[in-house]
């Protein structure tokens, strides 16, 4: 094998080593209420700050009971940029354990979903 093709193979092999990958996903970054968290007074907005802008046609959440039924929330808003959204909880939230499942597509077109919990005092 003649040297030039070896070099270009080793340089072929570390740059693939030193490469990062792309993550290209809108996962939770942050959340209000933050997760596992003990709550009081009761939130009155659900916040989740994704790590990338989505599109709001396509990302919301559900807000479910320790009874295990839905409460309200108003309709969802980006809000800072794209990549924070936003709920009103316009429900009563009585003491006990809720969560949060949520959903969003990335403005790239990547879709995620996930759930946390938080407790209302």
């Amino acid at each position: 094998m003649s040297r030039n093709i070896r070099a270009a193979i080793l340089a072929a092999f570390a740059a693939s080593a030193l490469a990062t990958p792309a993550f290209a996903h809108a996962h939770l970054g942050t959340s209000y209420p933050v997760a596992d968290s003990v709550n009081s007074p009761a939130p009155t907005e659900i916040d989740i700050t994704f790590t990338e802008g989505v599109n709001l046609k396509f990302t919301g959440a559900t807000l479910t009971g320790p009874d295990g039924k839905p409460v309200a929330l108003g309709d969802g808003m980006l809000m800072g940029g794209d990549a924070m959204w936003m709920a009103p909880i316009t429900g009563t939230l009585a003491p006990g354990v809720y969560t949060v499942d949520w959903h969003a597509l990335a403005t790239d077109g990547h879709k995620t979903n996930g759930s946390f919990k938080f407790t209302v005092k």
